[in-house]
């Protein structure tokens, strides 16, 4: 069963009399009368983050993409509560202090307070971050309109590659991979981005199951097709040197997830003001593709307009 079907069938109804909820069809609760925006994510060992040899980067990696899920909705994080499950093993005294190391860094990177959580012992380790903002309004999703332009900001792709490293599944030099593998330890979140979206985002999400899944989610209700352009989907120089090096498809790499990049839709107008944004704020955005008509096949062409068949849209949350 997809997630989706998961929340309709069981636990939509729960909700209905309930707006902040936003019918649990998107990334935060929002409670527009208190301005308080609120999002919740679990990450498990062996599925969200590969084992534990690296508490201090792990823990960078979850608390940024859980924040991520405030930011695109054009809100910066102020708060967050962290619950972890564990045992002897794994929340060792080294294990924990360089875990409260690494949130000190991170409170001070992204002016972010740590307001309390849980701790319980457990076999399976797991950890599950809160993060509470305020902000009058947000960015919805589903609230795309027809002839809107795609854009995302920064680069996609360096995170799956940093992941197949370390599953020892992709052999490179030490320059890439340690470029590599820090891109999927600490993603780089877009937080100046915030507050800018409000003005001219008519829909977004951040991608953290993979572009073209993330794309139809944030369409998911909507009578709304897309098309991307491959060659405009941003990637690093070293993700291009890497991929031009092995001769590799560029589609096979940039919809697999773990980005935390910011993926939104703008009316044709707001062209202007996205430009100067990115360049006032040194921020990577790039535009990569049209909402079209329901009755328009979802496409991804190549510059010479081929049509390209995707390998992976991204991950699935299957039970």
């Amino acid at each position: 069963m997809h997630e989706f079907d998961l929340i309709k069938k069981y636990f939509s109804n729960l909700s209905k009399f309930n707006k902040s909820s936003l019918d649990l069809n998107d990334d935060v609760f929002f409670d527009k009368r208190k301005s308080l925006v609120i999002s919740i994510d679990t990450y498990n060992e062996g599925v969200h983050f590969l084992d534990f040899k690296k508490p201090d980067l792990v823990i960078k990696k979850i608390l940024r993409s859980s924040v991520s899920d405030l930011i695109c909705k054009g809100v910066l994080p102020k708060y967050y509560f962290i619950s972890g499950s564990g045992n002897k093993k794994t929340f060792t005294h080294k294990n924990l202090s360089k875990i409260s190391t690494s949130l000190k860094q991170e409170q001070d990177k992204y002016g972010i307070f740590l307001c309390g959580g849980d701790t319980t012992f457990s076999n399976k380790l797991s950890f599950s971050i809160t993060s509470v903002g305020y902000s009058k309004n947000i960015v919805y999703r589903n609230k795309a309109k027809y002839n809107d332009d795609i854009y995302v900001s920064g680069n996609l792709g360096d995170s799956f590659v940093g992941l197949k490293i370390l599953q020892n599944k992709i052999k490179t030099n030490k320059k890439f991979k340690k470029y590599f593998v820090k891109k999927y330890f600490e993603p780089e979140i877009q937080i100046k981005l915030a507050k800018e979206l409000l003005k001219f985002a008519n829909s977004s999400i951040d991608i953290s199951d993979g572009l073209i899944d993330d794309l139809r989610k944030m369409l998911n209700k909507q009578k709304l097709s897309y098309k991307i352009l491959e060659e405009k989907i941003p990637v690093s120089k070293n993700l291009h040197t890497y991929l031009k090096k092995n001769n590799l498809k560029k589609l096979n790499f940039i919809s697999n997830g773990d980005d935390y990049q910011v993926l939104f839709t703008a009316g044709v107008d707001k062209s202007r003001i996205i430009k100067s944004t990115s360049k006032k704020l040194g921020i990577k955005i790039s535009k990569i593709g049209k909402i079209r008509r329901i009755n328009e096949k979802p496409v991804i062409i190549d510059k010479k307009g081929k049509l390209l068949l995707i390998k992976s849209s991204g991950y699935k949350h299957q039970f």
